[in-house]
């Protein structure tokens, strides 16, 4: 990834500056890459580096850190050149030519780090760190400092605060800016042409005569996405068929996809760094039958009026709740709840009678990780508090008022319904699950869609599928 944005002018440049700029004087942020991850004897996991630390340096090697003062001054620590090791492992940057290819002001080798972080760190006022997210970061900054305190008898002056960085980072991560969705537009649009194909893979099985399996759908989503450059995907695909989609983390499995059956795959790619994230229910066959598209129609209403609350000056909680209106109401209307039983609309929502049918949120945030940083919680408004019990568990909660959405955020509207085999619900829709999800980034407007890639509507989908 390195090399892509790497002039002064860049966007790493600007986000250092504009951290650097909320460090207060006498300000150092210290923000290291995360480690390398041993897979097993001999392997280790394809590596990807820290979010915050590539978010501030667009650079992808691990065993490295960023220093960076108040002035906007930034150091980075990397793995030296070494002939040797890069045979095995891999060309690296060096600290040499680090600075010119990231817009830095220095670099050493991150064999020095022990030995120069204490004398970065003497006379500064505040260091910053993120907390709790690295095991033995608080204990090696310690070190360090106890470095700096030995020093005071020569005049040197030892930070009296720590604070926490992810404070400031996940505020400036939250708002995207045009380089972050560029990327992002092109990863649902890659991700999106991996749910066609595995929908058309399905369907062309079927009528073949062949046996199908969830991982035969899986290699067709895997494939398109590595071939238009992808680097992993964003998250462990979920290829359910049937009864399986009522499993929400249901990993992708050696199970038949039968005739007749729904299909439901939540998988997305990533691409530099940024995640994409989309669900799809398809009728395996590419014919939808009627309770299944009674189902899957219900799940689209509720996406579609969560789409239309998702807007700027809206509530985080508005897309949720105006999903969750029109499930009710559908799940009345269907029999998968007894209006005897349950009461009205308002009963429904108000006790969360739903519950059994759908268990989740509709919205999370979105970006470099698939469920992104950024507090749910309207920062100036966090003092407003106010309790309820909740209906079903009987837990106390401590609501606070939910996030402002602001152009630029970007969020997943993933309204879904799941019918397990249980009395009193009518077995027509027993082991259905429908998932509908896209990634929208919030506008002056309203919000834009940028996963529509791959069709929603019941008739555009048997359309893709027909042969």
């Amino acid at each position: 990834m390195i090399g892509r944005m790497n002039r002064i002018d860049s966007p790493y440049a600007a986000r250092r500056a504009r951290l650097a700029a909320q460090l207060g004087a006498g300000g150092i942020a210290i923000i290291p890459t995360a480690p390398v991850q041993p897979r097993n004897r001999d392997s280790d996991f394809p590596y990807r580096p820290d979010s915050y630390f590539y978010y501030l340096t667009g650079f992808d090697e691990p065993d490295a850190w960023l220093l960076l003062a108040a002035d906007a001054r930034a150091t980075l620590f990397c793995q030296p050149k070494d002939a040797e090791r890069e045979i095995w492992d891999g060309y690296r940057l060096g600290p040499e030519a680090a600075p010119g290819a990231l817009g830095l002001d220095g670099a050493h080798s991150v064999a020095e780090l022990d030995a120069l972080a204490p004398k970065l760190l003497e006379n500064t006022r505040t260091v910053w760190y993120p907390f709790a997210t690295h095991p033995g970061l608080e204990s090696r900054i310690d070190g360090w400092l106890q470095k700096v305190r030995a020093r005071v008898r020569f005049g040197a002056l030892a930070p009296e605060t720590q604070r926490d960085a992810c404070a400031l980072l996940d505020e400036m991560r939250l708002v995207k800016d045009a380089h972050e969705l560029a990327i992002m537009r092109r990863a649902g649009q890659i991700s999106a042409r991996g749910h066609i194909r595995a929908m058309q893979r399905s369907s062309a099985m079927l009528r073949a005569g062949q046996d199908v399996r969830e991982y035969h759908l899986e290699a067709e989503l895997l494939h398109e996405f590595r071939q238009h450059g992808s680097e992993f995907p964003a998250y462990t695909s979920i290829v359910a068929a049937g009864a399986n989609a009522c499993v929400l983390h249901y990993r992708a499995g050696a199970a038949p996809i039968k005739d007749g059956e729904l299909v439901l795959i939540d998988a997305a790619c990533e691409l530099h760094g940024y995640a994409s994230d989309i669900t799809r229910t398809f009728p395996a066959n590419g014919r939808f039958s009627g309770p299944q598209r009674t189902l899957y129609e219900l799940v689209l209403a509720s996406q579609d009026a969560a789409v239309a609350a998702t807007r700027p000056g809206a509530r985080f909680n508005e897309p949720h709740e105006a999903a969750v209106k029109v499930l009710a109401q559908g799940l009345l209307d269907t029999g998968l709840l007894d209006r005897n039983k349950v009461g009205s609309l308002d009963d429904v929502i108000e006790k969360r009678a739903y519950f059994p049918f759908y268990m989740h949120r509709t919205s999370h945030w979105m970006g470099m990780d698939v469920h992104d940083c950024g507090s749910y919680v309207e920062p100036g408004e966090v003092g407003q508090v106010s309790e309820r019990t909740d209906p079903l568990s009987g837990e106390v909660i401590k609501d606070r008022p939910s996030r402002i959405l602001r152009p630029g955020m970007v969020l997943t509207i993933e309204p879904g319904l799941y019918v397990r085999p249980a009395e009193g619900v009518p077995e027509a829709f027993w082991n259905i699950g429908i998932r509908i999800e896209d990634d929208a980034v919030v506008t002056e407007a309203g919000c834009e869609l940028m996963t529509r890639g791959v069709p929603v509507a019941a008739d555009e989908i048997e359309a893709l599928m027909r042969p």
